[in-house]
């Protein structure tokens, strides 16, 4: 079996529905030293993607992988030491892990480099090894993690409901980056029918959504929930999976609550077992539209955000109960496309 054969092969076997026999296939490259096959096994390991859900393993089958070069293997493992994922939580680790598969030519890695480092004329100068062979080690180290931990300055929007915004939470590289990830792979958004226990498309919500699974996230990614944790006082843990919406011209989600309805079936079950959704935190990755404010009808309050900038809202009273103030909206672009990542955090630690 060559290299990349198994990879090959088990593609044409997924795109057949035989995902079983896809995995067999990829254990048989993994077994014979295959680090692609041990890459993409352990990313379906991890998550459970038409594979058996072996965390542990999967993650065993990254390290190897990544201790033999593979550069996505490095790329996965930065997530799994920012996360303490079967191996020591370690930020320097995780940056190191990115470092190396940035020198070994993998181009994610690199892109995310160069939005984190805090070094910004030479993350723009864009040197190349044959400039500065030391390029993406001097990025690596130029990123302040101090930065990342420290809630950033600050606007209040509303008291009560607490709604702030941070005009300058992330970069521009930062937002392209998003958009990049997201796309490609964007689908229909859908809306949660607590009753039928369903998800499904709504004529109320029109725009796409792409989100992040524990293997499909990234260092930015991370480093951006902790940001939000700092400006939030919530450990990230307790946050769910991100996400991207795209909204163009046109398309719009109507108003709606981002807590968890209080009619849900065993309501008081899924709070204690999941949490309540307490607060949305938003990223405005671009601004070049008309139209498509962020209103709240019973605050009186539309905002159009700007590139970069983050906007937090409380869903929830005090007490737990669902605060209906924060009834809200997202009007539609009249003229170009909108694009913004959504973070629900819940007061409990997420499924």
């Amino acid at each position: 079996m060559d290299f990349s054969e198994a990879i090959t092969k088990a593609d044409r076997l997924d795109a057949q529905g035989r995902h079983q026999e896809a995995i067999n296939i990829l254990l048989a490259g993994a077994e014979k030293g295959d680090i692609e096959a041990k890459t993409r096994l352990g990313k379906r390991m991890i998550v459970g993607d038409r594979a058996p859900s072996l965390p542990k393993d999967g993650v065993g089958y990254i390290v190897e992988a990544a201790e033999a070069g593979s550069p996505e293997a490095l790329g996965v493992l930065s997530v799994l030491f920012a996360l303490g994922m079967y191996v020591k939580q370690d930020w320097r680790q995780a940056l190191n892990a990115l470092r190396l598969s940035a020198e070994n030519q993998w181009e994610d890695a690199r892109i995310q480099l160069l939005a984190i480092a805090s070094n910004r004329e030479l993350a723009s100068s864009r040197k190349t090894e044959e400039d500065n062979p030391d390029y993406w080690l001097q990025l690596a180290a130029s990123v302040d993690f101090d930065y990342w931990s420290t809630p950033p300055t600050s606007n209040t929007l509303s008291e009560d409901p607490l709604i702030k915004t941070y005009p300058e939470f992330v970069n521009n590289d930062v937002c392209a980056w998003l958009i990049r990830k997201a796309q490609g792979r964007l689908t229909r958004a859908q809306v949660y029918d607590s009753v039928k226990r369903t998800v499904t498309e709504s004529h109320t919500r029109t725009n796409s959504a792409a989100m992040f699974n524990m293997v499909e996230t990234d260092l930015v990614n991370l480093l951006i929930q902790m940001r939000m944790a700092a400006s939030t006082g919530i450990n990230f843990r307790n946050f769910e999976a991100a996400t991207v919406l795209h909204y163009a011209s046109g398309e719009q989600i109507s108003e709606h609550y981002d807590f968890i309805d209080p009619n849900t079936p065993d309501y008081e079950k899924v709070i204690r077992e999941q949490g309540q959704r307490i607060i949305t935190f938003i990223i405005y990755l671009n601004d070049d539209y008309k139209g498509g404010e962020t209103v709240f009808p019973e605050l009186d309050i539309s905002h159009h955000g700007s590139q970069g900038e983050g906007i937090f809202f409380v869903n929830a009273l005090k007490d737990g109960r669902s605060d209906l103030r924060t009834l809200h909206a997202g009007r539609p672009p009249l003229d170009g496309e909108k694009w913004i990542a959504t973070q629900f955090i819940r007061n409990s630690f997420a499924l």
